[in-house]
């Protein structure tokens, strides 16, 4: 690591080689190395949630930060939503305020996997690593998808399958849709009362609600 005086003040490190994935990269991905990604981002769920929790929480690990979901918040999303998106997402809001505790407890992990903190060789289709553990700790299993979605939904679902067969765990994947759909609306939000990027993560919230991947 290298510190840089500034202003500001940040620091520089090395980083894993391979580039960011999106959805376009994974499209572009082979049959046997969307299987392969599936496997290895399952490998490293498991194995963090492994981790014994006293030995986190005793590194300073503590609960993993929640989207804000309450009525006010949400009150300026509804008019930019198209009528046949609104009601699903009104009634899985509806549906999210009402999921009782998860029934696979609380793990320490990562609960940000999207791909761009994934270093991806696309030219190898494989994933070399996963960084950025700042929005880590403990939360529930289920969680861990969310942040997968962004990819692709289908890597989403290929990854809870891949989790389930790896652990033994039942995974309720009408949970982890009701969750990103929480996640998606309160972004959405927090991007409209700063007036950035409100287009692309209205888009973010239709294709969550046209997909049938994850439901």
């Amino acid at each position: 690591m290298t510190i840089h005086e500034g202003p500001p003040l940040f620091s520089l490190h090395g980083k894993l080689p391979g580039g960011t994935l999106d959805g376009g990269g994974y499209a572009r991905l082979d049959e046997e190395a969307r299987r392969r990604l599936a496997d290895d981002v399952a490998l490293f769920l498991v194995e963090l949630h492994a981790i014994e929790p006293a030995v986190m929480r005793e590194a300073g690990a503590g609960p993993v930060g929640w989207w804000d979901t309450e009525e006010a918040t949400l009150a300026p999303v509804w008019p930019l939503l198209p009528e046949h998106i609104r009601g699903p997402a009104q009634a899985a809001i509806a549906n999210y305020r009402r999921l009782s505790p998860d029934p696979l407890g609380e793990v320490y992990g990562f609960f940000d996997a999207h791909g761009w903190n994934m270093a991806f060789d696309h030219g190898e289709g494989r994933l070399k690593g996963i960084f950025d553990f700042a929005d880590s700790g403990f939360g529930p299993p289920h969680r861990e998808f969310v942040q997968i979605s962004l990819i692709a939904p289908e890597l989403a679902a290929r990854t809870v399958e891949a989790y389930q067969a790896r652990t033994g765990r039942v995974l309720d994947r009408g949970r982890v849709f009701l969750l990103t759909a929480a996640m998606r609306l309160s972004e959405l939000a927090g991007a409209i009362e700063t007036g950035e990027h409100v287009d692309g993560i209205r888009g973010f919230v239709l294709d969550w609600f046209e997909q049938r991947v994850l439901r």
